[in-house]
């Protein structure tokens, strides 16, 4: 089954993305309420699944004198393209091959040389590879920004949902932070069903504490800060989480 990104992750790797370096897990734990064990978890399962595969430097090489950043717009078979992408890694120069959904032009290198004459010999191993260039040009000057889809809307309030989902029929399965002034936190599962604050077409069917998965049990304490899978077999209501926030 393919991983689920929800909102934690979305925003993991938004803040990832604006500044990597300067951006520690307890930044973005306080953010979306959740301990930075759970966000060093994330970021572990992000890698493994292939979704955050590094860390790059952005690094001015015009600032550096006499070096120029080119980039090759060049045409590979469709069956060979994978393939020579990753042949033009090993071109000293190159930076970064990137493929592209087209039937011309589907190759996008970029390479940086200490002078033009080291990009025409960057040129001509690219050639001799068997691609063909289509068109060439110094690029001047990149800019990069996270995608904002994944950032922030506004400071969250009460409990912090984190992902939706639903399912055949009216079925529901939401994921969401407990927040500290919840009614149901530091009660077990067992005395959150006897008091009412879990209805009973409501079922926790997973935790997420400090890094570690749990398997929820009648006995099992929630607590603040503790990532919640719930399943409903209704559709909820706009006021169904307020026990899990502040209402």
């Amino acid at each position: 089954m393919a991983y689920r990104v929800d909102e934690i992750d979305k925003r993991i790797l938004y803040r990832l993305a604006e500044d990597a370096r300067n951006t520690s897990t307890s930044d973005i734990a306080e953010e979306v309420d959740v301990t930075p064990a759970t966000i060093r978890n994330r970021i572990k399962q992000l890698k493994e699944e292939g979704i955050l595969r590094g860390y790059h430097t952005d690094i001015n090489y015009k600032s550096i004198e006499g070096y120029v950043t080119y980039q090759f717009r060049c045409t590979a078979a469709i069956p060979d393209r994978k393939r020579l992408a990753q042949s033009t890694l090993e071109i000293h120069g190159v930076i970064t091959a990137r493929e592209l959904m087209a039937g011309s032009s589907n190759l996008v290198i970029t390479a940086v040389g200490a002078d033009t004459n080291e990009i025409t010999q960057i040129a001509h191993k690219i050639s001799n590879l068997g691609l063909e260039i289509d068109d060439e040009s110094v690029i001047e000057d990149e800019y990069y920004t996270p995608y904002s889809a994944f950032g922030p809307d506004d400071v969250p309030k009460g409990p912090s949902l984190t992902d939706f989902m639903s399912l055949t029929g009216d079925a529901e399965v939401v994921e969401f932070t407990v927040s500290e002034e919840a009614k149901i936190a530091n009660k077990t599962i067992e005395q959150a069903v006897d008091k009412g604050l879990l209805a009973d077409e409501m079922l926790v069917i997973g935790i997420e504490r400090n890094g570690e998965v749990l398997t929820p049990k009648g006995s099992t304490v929630i607590q603040p800060g503790d990532v919640i899978a719930l399943f409903s077999k209704t559709p909820l209501k706009k006021d169904s989480l307020e026990e899990f926030g502040t209402g």
